[in-house]
């Protein structure tokens, strides 16, 4: 039995339900407000609103948590795989032996695209950015395998979801491959999932890829530091418009839309050109300073959500080290540029009140540029690693017996009605 909490506006009173969650601040519910009291909430970027009821994920930003389906992200990050993650947010448990080697063997054996599918690439000019060629293509993917479109059907729900996770890195790899101007990779089999997709990448007809532990390992941990992230603004609308019915793959071009804003997915470019920008160490104060006077933004600082440390963002450094330390890229002059910044702004009072910690973006970008991947293809990776999260989101609302269409209301404050005036008679 939920709480009640009363409403009063002038001299009417409304009955609110308190619904509670199994962590996090209750809710109030306000699916009645309108009809009761003929009134709506107010609520931009919907900062205080609950969109939906999810199991997935649990965020807690004061505090600095991260749990998937209730395991923490570093413990995830640290012991798991970004298959076994991917089981786990698609069907709520961390997977048995039997049941991964069969999900490990599903996925593996769909990474491959139809024989026509490479001649799609070509309609785009050589130099588009992969995040134009990512958006068309997986939109493009319902085409190809109109087998699995009918999204009332749980069978093809899964392969649908099954397929996105699979062929998502053999598309993010030709998008690179195009754009770079290299003949595509063709994924193995043998290999594994984060292996197959560097290969792709940086395979080429005159040498193959080698593989690197510490890379791969690298690569899978990014995968999985951004598997998902609760109800932020792509997964919100890969939501908004399965709420229509739409099949995933359309849904999920949507996702990877959203995520091209800079303010969402390009963080991570933007905070790598801030560091190039500064130029060396001795720049630091002075761009500080800059920062203090509002010249300048200090990107990779901060986050939305998180009012403490980004828990991605200590996995993230670590990962950063281990990679330079592996290429020889230990010196990296970004990499003291971030290092020096960090320990200003983490002992600064300024950023210390604005709770200006750093973030997973602040990380990454270091790491993916040393592994080889230009600016261009950040955002590329990301929309490879959250479409675990978009699509086990996705499949959440599609199972729940209360999904709706999405639509949001609105506080009018354009002009009242008024008549037409012909043009020959207007002032």
């Amino acid at each position: 039995m939920s709480d009640k909490a009363m409403l009063t506006i002038g001299l009417d009173s409304y009955e609110v339900p308190v619904i509670k969650g199994t962590l996090g601040p209750d809710v109030l519910d306000v699916r009645k407000l309108y009809a009761d009291s003929d009134r709506f909430t107010f609520d931009p970027g919907f900062t205080s609103t609950a969109s939906c009821e999810s199991k997935i994920t649990y965020i807690d930003g004061d505090a600095g948590v991260l749990l998937h389906r209730g395991y923490p992200i570093e413990q995830l990050a640290d012991k798991s795989s970004f298959l076994e993650v991917c089981y786990l947010l698609l069907n709520g448990e961390l997977p048995k032996a039997d049941e991964f080697a069969k999900f490990e063997k599903n996925i593996t054996y769909h990474t491959m695209l139809h024989a026509q599918f490479d001649s799609f690439f070509q309609g785009f000019r050589r130099d588009a950015h992969p995040m134009a060629i990512m958006t068309g293509a997986v939109g493009a993917l319902s085409a190809f395998y109109a087998d699995s479109i009918n999204v009332d059907d749980a069978r093809e729900r899964e392969i649908s979801a099954h397929r996105l996770i699979a062929k998502m890195p053999t598309i993010a790899a030709r998008a690179f491959k195009y754009h770079m101007g290299q003949p595509f990779v063709s994924p193995r089999n043998n290999l594994s999932y984060s292996e197959n997709f560097l290969r792709m990448c940086f395979a080429v007809p005159a040498e193959d890829w080698v593989p690197n532990p510490v890379l791969t390992k690298a690569m899978d941990r990014i995968f999985i530091l951004h598997a998902d992230h609760e109800q932020n603004a792509s997964t919100s609308t890969v939501r908004l418009a399965g709420s229509s019915g739409a099949h995933p793959f359309a849904c999920i071009a949507a996702g990877i839309a959203c995520l091209w804003g800079p303010s969402h997915g390009g963080a991570n470019q933007e905070a790598l050109e801030m560091l190039e920008e500064i130029g060396s160490v001795e720049n630091i104060p002075a761009y500080v300073q800059g920062v203090k006077d509002r010249k300048y933004k200090l990107m990779g600082f901060g986050h939305r959500v998180y009012k403490n440390f980004d828990p991605r963002a200590k996995v993230m450094q670590q990962t950063c080290h281990e990679v330079l330390d592996e290429i020889g890229h230990g010196d990296d002059p970004l990499l003291k540029i971030a290092m020096e910044l960090e320990r200003i702004a983490l002992s600064d009072p300024y950023f210390i009140d604005r709770k200006l910690y750093p973030n997973i973006d602040f990380y990454s970008g270091i790491t993916l540029r040393a592994m080889g991947f230009p600016s261009t293809m950040f955002t590329v990776l990301f929309a490879l690693a959250r479409t675990v999260g978009w699509i086990s989101q996705w499949k959440e609302m599609f199972e729940d017996p209360q999904r709706k269409i999405g639509r949001p209301r609105q506080l009018y404050t354009g002009p009242t009605q008024r008549d037409y005036v012909g043009i020959d008679k207007r002032g």
